[in-house]
């Protein structure tokens, strides 16, 4: 039968759409009142849209009922759903359950090990975190704790001596533990003639 005067029929009541009313998604034609997600009913766009053959969801919707399941796969950045979507009629308890997870956690997170195992700096003994750590004689120093022992002077990688876990900048290291005698600044022509 041919259809005179009008358009396609829409994916959703099945009536009419006409061309000014026209919403078109996987080659299927919509009126823009029934361009709804089938879980929610939420309004859709062409931003928000996602298609699964014939059904149409909002991205939200989707994702819980054809995204990938399991710890780790929240809604955004960091997030912990407890939210089944049954309320949406959306059964994303297939298959066997999993067992519960344990009260307590076999293996913490990088992040819980960095809070516990935070380095101290040797001089002042408080912690000393990634942004502020510099590293000298195999220990992390506080940026404003990486001076030399004895003048006080700020090290560098290029300047930086150690001993017995103490740094120490090249010239007080050379006058206190180098060697000693005429020619390595330990004694002058004075002290030689005593």
């Amino acid at each position: 039968m041919p259809n005179w005067g009008g358009g396609a029929k829409c994916g959703a009541c099945e009536k009419t759409v006409y061309h000014a009313e026209e919403i078109q998604c996987n080659g299927r034609s919509f009126h823009k009142t029934c361009f709804l997600c089938m879980a929610c009913r939420k309004a859709l766009d062409s931003t928000t849209v996602a298609a699964h053959e014939s059904e149409i969801y909002c991205k939200t919707c989707y994702g819980r009922k054809y995204g990938p399941k399991g710890i780790g796969f929240g809604q955004g950045a960091g997030c912990l759903s407890t939210d089944t979507g049954d309320h949406l009629g959306l059964n994303l308890h297939q298959g066997s359950p999993k067992s519960a997870r344990p009260s307590t956690p076999t293996n913490p997170s990088k992040f819980a090990k960095m809070m516990v195992d935070v380095d101290k700096c040797p001089r002042c003994g408080k912690s000393v975190y990634a942004a502020e750590k510099i590293m000298g004689g195999g220990k992390p120093w506080h940026k404003t704790c990486f001076r030399c022992a004895i003048c006080g002077k700020s090290l560098e990688s290029t300047n930086v001596t150690d001993k017995d876990g103490e740094l120490y900048c090249k010239v007080c290291y050379a006058k206190n533990f180098g060697p000693k005698g005429i020619g390595f600044g330990g004694l002058t022509q004075v002290e030689k003639k005593e």
